[in-house]
C-alpha cells in the first residue's frame, strides 16, 4: 500500500509550512521594524513558500485519491477518514499528521493576521504623512506631528514651505 508514500508527502508538506511560518514572522519582523526596503524580498519569500506549497498539494491530493481508493473510502478522502481505515501504525501516524496540519493552519492564520493589520496601519500613516506633506490647512487631518522640542503639536496654519524627513 501507499501509506509511506502518502505519509512522506505530509511530512514535506509540515516541512512547508513550517517554513512559511517561519516567513511570515520574518516578514512581520521587517513590518514591525519599519524597514520597508526588505518588505518586497520578504513577500516574495512568502510567495516563493506559497507556490512550493501549491506544488506539494497537488503530488498529496493524487497519492491521498490512489490510497483512498485502495482503502475503499472513495474520492478525496480527509486525514481523518485515511487514520480511521489505516491499519495500526498508521492510524496514529496519519492522526498525528493531521493536528500538526490543524495547529500549523492556526499559527499561520494568526501571523498573517497581524500582518495583514501591521500593513493596513503602514498604509494609513503613509496616507496620513502625504495628506499633511502636501494638503492645506482645511484638508489637514488632526495628526500627531512633533515641534523641534519633541512635543506633541498639531498644525493648522496656511501651507507652507516643509522638511521631509528622508525616511518617510
Amino acid at each position: 500500500m501507499a501509506f509511506a508514500e502518502v505519509s512522506n508527502i505530509l511530512w514535506r508538506e509540515r516541512q512547508l509550512l513550517e517554513l512559511l511560518q517561519f516567513k511570515l514572522e520574518e516578514e512581520q519582523l521587517v513590518l514591525s521594524s519599519g524597514k520597508a526596503r526588505w518588505l518586497t524580498h520578504a513577500t516574495r519569500e512568502v510567495e516563493m513558500v506559497l507556490e512550493e506549497i501549491r506544488k506539494a498539494e497537488l503530488t498529496r491530493a493524487m497519492e491521498v485519491t490512489a490510497l483512498g481508493a485502495q482503502l475503499g473510502l472513495g474520492a478525496d478522502p480527509t486525514l481523518t477518514d485515511i487514520s480511521n481505515a489505516a491499519p495500526t501504525p498508521w492510524d496514529g501516524i496519519f492522526e498525528e499528521h493531521r493536528r500538526a496540519f490543524l495547529a500549523a493552519t492556526q499559527d499561520i492564520q494568526g501571523l498573517a493576521n497581524v500582518n495583514r493589520d501591521l500593513l493596513a496601519a503602514g498604509l494609513q500613516a503613509t496616507q496620513q504623512a502625504l495628506e499633511w506633506a502636501v494638503g492645506s490647512a482645511d484638508d489637514v487631518p488632526d495628526l500627531d506631528v512633533y515641534t523641534p522640542q519633541g512635543t506633541a503639536a498639531v498644525s493648522r496654519q496656511e501651507p507652507k514651505a516643509r522638511l521631509l524627513n528622508e525616511a518617510l
